[in-house]
């Protein structure tokens, strides 16, 4: 694989961010989540953010009318790979989750943008361990850390 597999360009829609989709839009990403955009931020103390927004839909909806958890749990796991290649400029293509920890605080509302927030705790030579909140405005929807395994060298 090769990042060739990510359409990762300036979205002329949305000034600061990139589009975050798959080239091939019958794989997962693409026909399950949508549309997809990430930037970097600076936080007040320092450290560096990848931020990954998807647009919750009627089809990204459970019986409750709320964002279902599997959509909440594919954008969280989309996003460590965003945050490895946005801040790392790590080969997402090439590699796997290994872990990855949720704890659900709220439900997403359909129809506005939900968030997922990303910071490097540490890169290995083989590991990158990360955390991060998925937000939705000023409302916290879910906890999360993980692991990503990067690819093997051949």
């Amino acid at each position: 694989m090769s990042e060739q597999a990510f359409r990762y360009e300036p979205a002329a829609d949305h000034p600061g961010w990139f589009t975050w989709n798959l080239t091939d839009e019958t794989r997962f990403n693409a026909q399950t989540m949508g549309r997809m955009l990430t930037r970097i931020e600076d936080r007040a103390d320092g450290a560096r953010v990848a931020r990954l927004r998807m647009f919750p839909e009627r089809r990204h909806s459970n019986l409750l009318d709320a964002v279902h958890g599997g959509v909440t749990l594919a954008l969280i796991d989309i996003s460590l790979f965003a945050a490895m290649r946005t801040l790392l400029d790590g080969d997402a293509a090439g590699s796997v989750t290994l872990d990855l920890s949720t704890q659900f605080i709220g439900a997403g509302k359909i129809g506005q943008p939900l968030d997922a927030v990303v910071e490097v705790l540490r890169e290995t030579g083989r590991l990158v361990f990360l955390r991060g909140l998925v937000v939705q405005g000023d409302d916290t929807i879910a906890a999360f850390n993980g692991t990503i395994r990067k690819p093997t060298k051949r």
